[in-house]
């Protein structure tokens, strides 16, 4: 109901809608900073154990709201994906919200009613697909009567999904019409290309077309999500107002509806992105006064050890903005471009690592030739102490804006669960990058990236 507009509402309806503003204003407090007065060292402990059917549970028990945030995640990302049914997994993940079969006594529910059930409860559950993971988010207040319909209603949705074929292909038609508009602009062509480029044929480097979706249906899906969303692959981390013993019931029950895979077979693996050989460049013509231009290269997997190192070298090379070497060298002393940004994208698998920029087509050249020669100069020489010690006070004394709600504490304890991290990685995190010196940001570097085989993409101007 659009609160702003005049409305007829019986008085049912009108209390009904006051407790849903109560409710979503106590959800908006989930940005309240929970860290204010705590410093990093006296962050609240992690506990970690794992359920009989094999799913894992990390938990953070806070009492400063009377709220939980779950995230439990699989391996059923995009990494995934079959070659030929590119966007299955995003796909498989929109569809859990299209509706419910009835089960346990809890009728069947369509989209629209499942959406209404979910703003009567003042509660928020979702499922999505990234590169590597296949995610379910619930968010509720720990009321003790909310709480245990959200659970029930989060399990039903995960439990027991309809799988509307209609439904799919309504939505494949309007994904279908937004992938070709999206073709018609230079920053998915370029993006779409350097994807293409760097990765080659790794899923990472996958794009999802109108003929991908075509080659898909519901029961493509049904068997997608029956073969990677299984208990026993499941980790899920648990932040909030709950104590372990509750925290172990509510991903019990969010997950009992899933047949349990006794022998929990391993997935195929999937094979590295494979490092470049040589330097590629690509014009792709485009009639627009801007360039879009992309410079880039396979980086580093998540769990490789000099993961923190590189993101302090990148925060020196172009990932803190205004304060960047990239920022001064190519806006500020050469007025080339507005922005400038670099940045490692690591996984299972490594992401790329990836320049980009905007300028005026007729210096696209000039630009790229210019950001070239900075990060061969970064790669050979490293930063210098003073770029080091400023780029460790920044990240050391932003730390807490990392984790200063509920939402980014749960993405930090689920990014600890997901790449089986210590459970103090927070608490020694800045004492960590205190301890990096030049050295260390010289030899990553060099080990790391190799300037003279990078991917160029150019999209903008005439063609040459």
């Amino acid at each position: 109901m659009n609160t702003l507009t005049p409305s007829f509402t019986s008085s049912v309806a009108q209390s009904r809608t006051t407790r849903l503003v109560v409710k979503l204003c106590a959800i908006a407090a989930l940005s309240t900073p929970l860290w204010s007065q705590a410093e990093t060292k006296g962050l609240l402990p992690i506990t970690h154990w794992q359920q009989a059917n094999g799913a894992q549970i990390w938990l953070v028990q806070s009492d400063s709201l009377p709220m939980v945030d779950v995230q439990i995640d699989f391996d059923g990302g995009q990494r995934r994906n079959p070659a030929n049914q590119i966007g299955l997994a995003s796909a498989t993940a929109s569809m859990l919200g299209k509706g419910v079969k009835a089960a346990h006594g809890r009728p069947a529910l369509n989209e629209d009613q499942l959406g209404e059930a979910w703003a009567d409860l003042g509660a928020s559950f979702g499922a999505s697909a990234s590169s590597d993971r296949f995610t379910f988010r619930l968010r509720s207040l720990t009321d003790s009567k909310l709480l245990p319909q959200a659970t029930a209603l989060a399990a039903q949705q995960i439990g027991q999904p309809a799988w509307p074929a209609p439904v799919w292909e309504r939505e494949r038609a309007q994904w279908s019409a937004a992938i070709r508009e999206a073709q018609t602009r230079p920053g998915t062509i370029a993006n779409d290309s350097f994807a293409k480029a760097v990765y080659g044929n790794h899923p990472y480097g996958y794009i999802t077309t109108p003929q991908s979706l075509q080659n898909m249906d519901t029961k493509a899906m049904q068997a997608f999500y029956a073969q990677h969303v299984q208990p026993c692959r499941a980790k899920a981390t648990v932040v909030g107002n709950v104590n372990k013993a509750q925290a172990d019931q509510l991903v019990s029950a969010l997950l009992a509806d899933l047949p349990a895979d006794s022998q929990c077979a391993s997935l195929p693996s999937v094979a590295e992105v494979a490092p470049l050989t040589k330097a590629t460049e690509q014009r792709i013509p485009f009639a627009s006064e801007q360039a879009q231009v992309l410079i880039g290269q396979p980086g580093i997997k998540r769990d490789d050890p000099d993961f923190l190192t590189l993101l302090v070298a990148n925060h020196i090379l172009g990932g803190s903005g205004f304060g960047s070497r990239l920022m001064e060298e190519v806006r500020e002393k050469r007025g080339l471009v507005y922005g400038v940004y670099s940045g490692f994208s690591p996984g299972n698998h490594a992401g790329a690592f990836t320049i980009g920029l905007q300028t005026r087509a007729d210096q696209a050249e000039e630009a790229a030739q210019l950001v070239h020669e900075i990060v061969a100069d970064f790669v050979a020489n490293g930063p210098t102490e003073k770029e080091l010690q400023d780029a460790k006070a920044n990240l050391i004394g932003g730390f807490a804006l990392r984790i200063d709600s509920n939402e980014k504490l749960l993405g930090n304890v689920a990014n600890i669960a997901w790449n089986d991290l210590p459970l103090d990685y927070l608490n020694t995190w800045s004492d960590k990058v205190q301890a990096i010196t030049v050295e260390d940001i010289r030899t990553a570097l060099k080990k790391h990236l190799q300037p003279e085989a990078m991917v160029t993409v150019v999209v903008g101007g005439a063609a040459s």
